[in-house]
């Protein structure tokens, strides 16, 4: 796998060295390497389904691995790999760092395997979450700096991006003069290089929805919002509270429909603008 969550203690290349030797010493032949981009921990991986189907066909009659951990960390692809063994098209497994023979006690212990590679990440992912429950307990947020902020990777807390903080408050400024749509918003954070964090390499910027989320999140004066409940930051904020409630005030009214409409166009909602793809509206 090369998924950034799917950590590993070898590298992908020095597996594929390492299990090249192991089959050159057991004299196995290895039709094809496969690398799959998604971690094994949840079912679904398109590499590794081709793989069992090509399998079935009789392409190949086995599978080398560093470590069962590796095929499947979750239930449904180890019932699957035990019931191809079971049927036959599976004739055996082999990994440099576990013994398998395909056997009722290979299977047994095939199981036992995968349950614990299940168990490991489910345990994983309960002390990630007990962890980021104890830090918003602290008032630090947990996760990847969000726009205006960085992260202090001394501290493990989030500090102003002062270039970018001075843009995250501009936009809240504009947006509350009511002179300034979102689209407009979006156009100045791409005139000033105010780009995703994610897109940073790519100079990808700020999609609509992302403004939207900047102007709504309470984290820039100072409350931290994470799943559906809110914790008081320690982290420095970028607006005051006052203009944050300002901010949402004024997306309110512009949420409200005009109830007092008296003219009916019959093209409403049908025309769209060829640039930024907002529908028009009639007067």
């Amino acid at each position: 796998s090369t998924d950034d969550e799917d950590r590993q203690i070898l590298s992908i290349e020095a597996q594929i060295a390492e299990l090249k030797e192991f089959a050159e010493k057991e004299r196995l032949e290895i039709i094809e390497t496969l690398i799959e981009k998604k971690t094994a921990k949840m079912p679904g991986r398109p590499i590794f389904n081709e793989m069992m189907k090509r399998i079935e066909k009789g392409e190949a009659q086995g599978i080398i691995a560093w470590h069962p951990d590796r095929l499947a960390r979750n239930s449904v692809d180890g019932g699957l790999i035990i019931f191809q063994l079971d049927t036959g098209n599976l004739k055996d497994l082999k990994f440099p760092t576990f013994w398998f023979d395909s056997t009722p006690q290979g299977k047994f212990m095939l199981n036992i395997a995968f349950g614990q590679s299940k168990y490991y990440i489910d345990n994983l992912s309960e002390n990630v979450r007990r962890g980021i429950r104890q830090k918003l307990r602290r008032g630090e947020w947990p996760l990847r700096a969000p726009v205006g902020y960085i992260n202090n990777p001394r501290t493990r807390k989030i500090d102003i991006d002062d270039d970018r903080a001075q843009l995250v408050r501009k936009i809240f400024d504009l947006y509350v003069s009511e002179k300034y749509t979102l689209v407009d918003l979006q156009k100045f954070a791409d005139l000033k290089g105010l780009v995703s964090r994610s897109g940073e390499a790519k100079n990808k910027k700020l999609a609509l929805a992302s403004i939207q989320r900047i102007l709504t999140n309470p984290i820039y004066y100072g409350l931290i919002r994470y799943a559906g409940e809110t914790y008081p930051g320690i982290h420095k904020p970028i607006i005051s509270k006052k203009l944050f409630e300002k901010v949402q005030e004024a997306m309110r009214m512009k949420g409200k429909a005009n109830k007092r409409r008296t003219h009916h166009f019959a093209f409403l909602n049908l025309a769209k603008c060829g640039e930024c793809g907002c529908v028009f509206t009639a007067q």
